[in-house]
């Protein structure tokens, strides 16, 4: 009787040693979930958690929003050389760090789009 309960107690502290690790690598996947996201920080994410499980709206943090791109005559001449290279407006859009928009009206203004009928 006592070798089998030393051996539940030798079982149990194996599981609460796999059950600690289990719970390191989740906590560790929990903090980069914000940032994931869009979130700044854990209490704008939770909070939107919370209003989503209620249905409600979730607004991301505004703060976050894009800078305007600006556009200079060193990158209407790299979109006109990539342009004359093949690459996509996706591939240019990517490189420059530019949006694919953004890419269409340069062209457009270089006069590198043929005019729709």
């Amino acid at each position: 009787m006592r070798k089998q309960l030393e051996k539940q107690l030798k079982d149990l502290d194996l599981q609460e040693a796999k059950a600690g690790k289990r719970q390191k690598k989740l906590a560790k996947k929990l903090v980069t979930l914000p940032e994931a996201y869009g979130f700044d920080n854990v209490g704008d994410f939770i909070r939107a958690v919370k209003a989503a499980a209620k249905g409600g709206k979730v607004k991301k943090d505004s703060s976050k929003r894009r800078s305007r791109a600006v556009i200079t005559d060193q990158t209407r001449d790299l979109v006109k050389k990539m342009n004359e290279d093949g690459k996509t407006n996706n591939e240019i859009s990517a490189e420059l760090g530019i949006s694919v928009p953004t890419v269409q009206n340069i062209k457009k203004g270089l006069g590198l789009v043929k005019a729709r009928k």
